[in-house]
């Protein structure tokens, strides 16, 4: 018995046996408590994760949008690119035929210009001609004519134009 009596004696032992009587009474109520708290827990990490999937999804969504807006902007793109060569090609066919045009006028003005001076040059060596041909038939005339033969010329003229007259 001494080794009963000990145990009975020995103040761990009875705090034991109160830490035993306190878990009987209290051990419940805080296992509840645990167990509450361990289901909040629980359903705050359960809120979270659909929160996240539901972030997740919408992100998913977002992502397959814009993919998708990506990929008819860069539709877009190539279509303008397109468009803009066309365009580009058809400015540059309308810009040489517009060059050939001009050249055409330009070449027809010059042509024109160079009639014009050809006939200009004509006229003057014509007129040139009458002048030298002009003087050569005076001096001939005055070398060939005498006096008196100037004078018989002129009362024949002048008989021939009484008559041309009336």
């Amino acid at each position: 018995m001494e080794h009963e009596a000990s145990m009975f004696a020995d103040p761990h032992f009875w705090v034991n046996v109160g830490g035993l009587i306190f878990l009987a009474f209290a051990g419940p109520k805080i296992w509840k408590a645990l167990a509450g708290m361990l289901d909040q827990r629980a359903m705050k990490i359960k809120a979270d994760l659909d929160e996240a999937q539901k972030l997740k999804d919408e992100a998913q969504a977002l992502l397959n949008e814009y993919q998708r807006k990506q990929k008819d902007a860069l539709k877009e793109a190539a279509e303008i690119v397109e468009t803009a060569k066309t365009v580009a090609q058809r400015q540059a066919r309308d810009a040489a035929t517009a060059l050939d045009a001009a050249f055409t006028r330009r070449e027809k003005l010059a042509l024109e210009k160079i009639a014009q001076a050809e006939a200009a040059a004509l006229a003057e060596v014509r007129r040139e001609a009458v002048d030298v041909a002009t003087l050569a038939a005076k001096a001939l005339m005055i070398r060939q004519l005498d006096d008196a033969r100037g004078s018989a010329l002129i009362d024949a003229a002048i008989k021939d134009v009484d008559k041309r007259l009336h």
